[in-house]
């Protein structure tokens, strides 16, 4: 590597990838500093409280880590310590979900100095058109773990997890929804992964969820229709639902629906996507969305994936990416569909944190992009430090 990695990470453009920022300079272990967060918003300036409360659950996972805010909250100097892993619990504000968060952890999940255990309450649905939901990292991400070679150690007090334990739909709940997400930590290196070959769709799973909904069979109409959708093109398709009631499940006052489907290949490529009720309409009968389009819409999201191609979807491309230039100092290869804003500012971000470059070669055959790079041979020092 070129730069000294003790060198300071300077941003003068705010807020834009905040997580992901915070997230290289932990792993990188260099001091970050970000100035003009929202500096331009004279009504409200600086961080939002979103931003505030993962500073402050970044705070509760590591040792030594400081963190200088100014006045008026737009200058942000960060100074990462060790991620230390281990039971933590952390409340969200209804600001975000709580899948914004767990897309934020999931990069340092592995590289503490034990394993890690987070217990999350806050939103859980209703904000997928924002912020993925964690039945979105569940179906997603934890496949990804086990190509990176995290949680396949038999030694491994736990394994990946991702389990929805309480329901909470957005804009707000009285009751909060709880979340826990567990991770082994990495004892060594990741994996070099070859996601090159996307297969061929031999099945479809998938979960429909209703949050105080008065009729326990608008999950199933949501099912059937994507279901209906589905069964034109192959015959394994198994959607589950999920009905929560307040009184059964204590899943909070407002309502909301959602889907999530996901693919699964000949050579074990999984490509998920997910919809939900737009909860800004539920109290307009008129303008309310129906199970029925609800399901269509779902199942042609997740038909828009499978068109794109790739060995991963579009959401999750960037954690992939981060983990790639982490590997042992060897090629890795993945193909994707279509390269997202945010994945190709996670790669400009590499390029400045890691100085790592990414090969990038399209496939006009298959109209996918295939994307190579030479690890970093980084290794988990939170570990090697005990």
């Amino acid at each position: 590597m070129t730069q000294s990695l003790s060198s300071l990470l300077r941003f003068e453009d705010g807020a834009v990838q905040f997580r992901q920022r915070l997230v290289v300079s932990l792993l990188s272990h260099r001091p970050l500093l970000i100035r003009n967060i929202r500096s331009a918003d004279l009504q409200h300036p600086g961080l939002k409280d979103y931003e505030a409360s993962f500073l402050r659950l970044i705070d509760s996972m590591t040792n030594g880590t400081k963190m200088e805010i100014n006045a008026t909250g737009t200058q942000l100097k960060f100074r990462p310590g060790t991620l230390l892993g281990g039971e933590h619990h952390h409340e969200c504000p209804d600001s975000r979900s709580i899948g914004w968060f767990l897309e934020g952890i999931l990069p340092l999940a592995p590289f503490g100095k034990e394993s890690l255990s987070i217990t999350f309450t806050g939103l859980t649905d209703g904000c997928c058109e924002t912020d993925p939901s964690p039945d979105y990292w569940q179906r997603s991400a934890l496949p990804l773990f086990s190509h990176f070679g995290i949680g396949i150690d038999s030694d491994d007090d736990i394994a990946p997890l991702i389990k929805v334990l309480h329901r909470a739909a957005a804009p707000v709940s009285d009751h909060k929804g709880q979340v826990l997400f567990q991770c082994p930590m990495i004892r060594s290196q990741l994996h070099s992964i070859d996601l090159t070959d996307m297969g061929k769709i031999k099945r479809i799973r998938g979960n429909a969820t209703s949050c105080k909904i008065v009729s326990s069979s608008m999950a199933a109409r949501v099912a059937y229709a994507a279901k209906g959708v589905f069964h034109k093109l192959l015959p394994d398709v198994w959607i589950h639902t999920d009905v929560h009631t307040p009184k059964r499940h204590n899943c909070g006052p407002s309502p909301g629906m959602s889907l999530v489907v996901s693919s699964e290949s000949t050579t074990g490529v999984v490509l998920t996507a997910e919809c939900c009720m737009d909860h800004s309409k539920t109290g307009d009968r008129a303008s309310m969305e129906l199970p029925e389009d609800l399901g269509q819409r779902g199942a042609c999201l997740l038909l828009e994936e499978i068109r794109r191609g790739g060995c991963i979807d579009t959401s999750s491309q960037s954690l992939a990416f981060l983990w790639m230039a982490l590997t042992p100092e060897d090629v890795s290869r993945i193909r994707v569909g279509t390269l997202s804003q945010y994945s190709i500012e996670t790669l400009r971000l590499i390029k400045k944190v890691f100085d790592v470059e990414f090969k990038v070669t399209p496939d006009l055959e298959s109209t996918t992009v295939l994307l190579s790079c030479l690890g970093t041979g980084y290794r988990n020092m939170a570990k090697a430090s005990t």
